[in-house]
């Protein structure tokens, strides 16, 4: 894995991990890259510092009356930057999977209808034929999507993110 600091053209600053460069170079050129403050696409790699390997000690021979000195302690890896998402609480979630989750809302909101709390009664409408096919988003209770469920009506729950742009 490669870890590379990441900049929009907007100037936003961000981190991310790549199997290799390559992936990093694929993944950009198609656009799966976004900014999780502003969802642009347009993103590059921001000058980084080199990583300089650490001079290696030598160690110290074990004598009967001396036993081998510890390794130092390794301190964890960063964790990524992270913020909470909405039904997710106490779940962080880090920046790039954010941005994807705020992409995924403004194309629901694009291509659905909103129906707010009569989800439920939509949907199996949709389902029975009494309104025309086509893609709904709206509230409903755990138990009403078991509900629907178990009616064989497919509901699907993804985690509803503030808006990219505000």
């Amino acid at each position: 894995m490669i870890h590379y600091d990441l900049k929009c053209r907007q100037g936003h600053a961000f981190d991310g991990w790549f199997r290799d460069s390559a992936a990093f170079e694929r993944q950009s050129a198609e656009g799966l890259l976004a900014c999780p403050v502003c969802s642009v696409t347009e993103v590059g790699r921001a000058l980084m510092a080199p990583a300089l390997a650490k001079p290696r000690r030598r160690r110290k021979a074990a004598t009967p009356s001396e036993p081998a000195s510890e390794p130092p302690p390794v301190a964890p890896a960063p964790e990524p930057a992270t913020r909470a998402v909405a039904g997710m609480e106490g779940a962080p979630v880090p920046d790039q999977v954010r941005a994807m989750l705020q992409r995924l809302r403004a194309e629901v909101e694009r291509n659905c209808d909103y129906v707010g709390p009569a989800f439920a009664e939509e949907a199996r409408r949709i389902h029975r034929g009494e309104a025309g096919p086509r893609g709904i988003y709206g509230e409903t209770t755990p138990e009403q999507a078991e509900t629907l469920a178990e009616e064989g009506i497919e509901v699907a729950r993804i985690p509803w993110v503030p808006r990219a742009d505000g």
